[in-house]
Formats: structure tokens, sequence, C-alpha cells
């Protein structure tokens, strides 16, 4: 995975060493992400647009905030993801493949922490049902 520092490895590198909160954006096929501190882009659109890259383009990432203390996951499946029509399995497709590739890239990063969807994005979980399933279904 290619990992792009914005705007520099020296500012990411000392976000890390201070544990302060950090954004990243992973691209969906797991080969590209950019991390930043989250001071220094604010949103996970804006660190698109710093890092020269539409801003448009946001649905077709996983999008994480992360420190030494977990990882949280803005889960926002495309209506479009892998063209996949159906609804309920197009989010199962896009859950178990995002824990596969936020994972992946965590551990690049030095980070060995829990990925967690907060409860304002776990509305999309609910057409599948029960949760502990899913958990399952990726072995975590």
């Amino acid at each position: 995975m290619e990992i792009r520092k914005f705007p520099d490895n020296n500012s990411v590198n000392r976000a890390v060493s201070a544990d302060e909160p950090l954004l990243a954006v992973i691209s969906f096929d797991g080969k590209f992400a950019i991390v930043s501190h989250i001071d220094e882009a604010v949103e996970h659109h804006i660190l698109l647009s710093k890092a020269g890259l539409s801003d448009s383009g946001i649905d077709r990432y996983f999008r994480i905030v992360f420190d030494k203390s977990g990882a949280d996951w803005t889960f926002v499946c495309p209506p479009d993801y892998k063209n996949i029509t159906f609804k309920d399995k197009r989010i199962e497709s896009f859950y178990k493949d995002g824990f596969s590739v936020i994972s992946e890239f965590l551990h690049s990063m030095g980070y060995l922490v829990g990925i967690n969807i907060p409860k304002r994005y776990r509305r999309h979980l609910n057409i599948l049902g029960d949760e502990k399933a899913l958990f399952k279904a990726v072995n975590l």
C-alpha cells in the first residue's frame, strides 16, 4: 500500500509520536492512502482537496479517524459500490472489504487497534440484521 503523508512525512510522524488524532482516506482497492493530522485537514473531503485530488471522489475511499486508542470508521456505503445491485449484499461486501483494507492500512502505519463504527453510522448495518453475525463474518 502506498501511503502519502500530508502535508509531509515530518508533520504526520510528529502527530504519530504525540498520539494526536489522524485522518485517513484509503482507496477501496487498498493500494493507496492519504493520512494527515486532523488539525491539518479537519475533514476527509478537505484532505482529498488539499492533497490535489477531487473532493467529489470522497465516495471512492474508506474514511477513518484514528489514534492509539482506536479507529473510527465513517461507514458510508456508496450506492454503486462494486456495482452490487442488492443493498444488503452491497453493504455486507463494503463492511467486509473495509475491515480488511482498513486493518492493513493501520498495520502499515504501526497501529494495532480496534475499528469502531460510531453509532451514527450503524444505521446502515440495520439492513443486515444481527451486528454480531457481521463481526463473526470477518473473523473479529
